[in-house]
C-alpha cells in the first residue's frame, strides 16, 4: 500500500513539473534530450521533466538601439549618428526556430548589422545630403537589414533614423549660416511690403491727380459754356439797346407834335416823311383852323 501510494505521489509530482503554460504572445520550442521536438503552442502544453525542456520565445514587435557612433561622412566630417530598429520574430514553426538556431542573440546581433549599415550608407553621402535625406536613409537601412536578416527568422517593421549631430564647430557655423538666411528672408519680405506700400500711395496720389484734373476740366467746360450764354446773351441785348438806341434817334427826328384844344398830342412817324407831306388842321380859339406844320 505504501509503495502505491508513493508511487502515485511521485507520478502525481512529474506530472505537475512537467506542466508548462505559453501565453499568447509567445511560442515554446520543446527540446527532448538536446534535440528539438516540437512548437509549443499558447495555453496547456505538457513536457517529461528532466528529458524535455521548453524555450520560450517572445513574439511581439520589439525595438532596440543602435547605439551613438561617429561616421566620416562623404565631406570628411565627424557626425554623431544614432538609430532604432523595430522588429518581431515571425510566429510560424521555422521562423521561431530559426531566431533561436541561426543566430545568436538576435537583438545584439542586429544592433551592430544596424551599426554597420549606417556607416556604410551615411559614408558616401555629404552632412547635407545626410540630413535632408533622412527617409531614404531608414529606407536604405529597412532594405539592408531585411535582406540580411531574412534567415534569422525575423521581421524588420521599420528603422528610425534618431539624429545626425554635426561636430561643435560646424553646428554653430551652420547655426549661423541659418540665422544669416533668415535675417536675409526678412530683410526681402520687409523691402517688398514697403515697396508695396509705395506703390499704393503712388497710385492713390496718382488717382487723386487724375481726379483733380478731371475736376479742373469739367469746372473749365462749365465756365466755357457760362461765358458762351453770356456772350450769346451780350450780343441779344447790344442788338436790342442797338434797336433802342436807332429808335430813340427816329423819335428825336421824326416826332410830329399836334397843338389842339385839348393841349399838345406828339405823334410818332418812323422813317423819313417829307415836310410837305404832314399838314394837320385843327381848330384853334374862336374856331379858326390852324394848320401846324412840324419841320425837319
Amino acid at each position: 500500500m505504501i509503495t502505491l501510494l508513493f508511487i502515485i505521489a511521485t507520478l502525481l509530482i512529474v506530472f505537475i513539473g512537467g506542466i508548462r503554460i505559453i501565453r499568447p504572445t509567445e511560442r515554446g520550442l520543446i527540446e527532448r534530450l538536446g534535440k528539438y521536438n516540437r512548437l509549443g503552442m499558447p495555453g496547456f502544453n505538457w513536457i517529461i521533466p528532466l528529458i524535455d525542456r521548453m524555450i520560450i520565445v517572445n513574439i511581439t514587435e520589439k525595438m532596440v538601439n543602435a547605439e551613438r557612433q561617429e561616421i566620416i561622412t562623404d565631406d570628411n566630417l565627424n557626425a554623431s549618428v544614432d538609430a532604432q530598429v523595430y522588429f518581431k520574430i515571425k510566429p510560424d514553426e521555422d521562423s521561431v526556430k530559426n531566431s533561436q538556431y541561426n543566430v545568436n542573440d538576435v537583438d545584439y546581433q542586429i544592433v551592430n548589422l544596424a551599426r554597420t549599415t549606417l556607416r556604410n550608407i551615411i559614408g558616401t553621402m555629404s552632412l547635407k545630403v545626410a540630413n535632408s535625406e533622412r527617409d531614404t536613409i531608414n529606407k536604405q537601412l529597412m532594405v539592408t537589414l531585411s535582406k540580411e536578416t531574412k534567415n534569422w527568422g525575423i521581421e524588420v517593421v521599420r528603422s528610425e533614423l534618431k539624429e545626425i549631430d554635426p561636430p561643435q564647430d560646424v553646428q554653430e557655423t551652420m547655426n549661423k549660416v541659418v540665422k544669416a538666411q533668415n535675417e536675409k528672408i526678412s530683410a526681402i519680405d520687409y523691402a517688398t511690403a514697403t515697396e508695396t506700400k509705395a506703390d499704393g500711395e503712388r497710385r492713390a496720389r496718382i488717382k487723386e491727380a487724375e481726379g483733380e484734373k478731371t475736376a479742373a476740366v469739367l469746372r473749365a467746360e462749365g465756365q466755357a459754356k457760362a461765358f458762351d450764354l453770356i456772350n450769346k446773351s451780350f450780343v441779344g441785348n447790344a442788338q436790342l439797346l442797338r434797336r433802342l438806341d436807332v429808335t430813340e434817334a427816329s423819335l428825336r427826328d421824326n416826332a410830329k407834335i399836334l397843338i389842339t384844344d385839348k393841349g399838345i398830342n406828339p405823334q410818332i412817324i418812323l422813317g423819313e416823311i417829307p415836310v410837305s407831306d404832314v399838314r394837320k388842321r385843327v381848330k384853334g380859339v374862336g374856331g379858326d383852323s390852324i394848320i401846324l406844320e412840324a419841320k425837319k
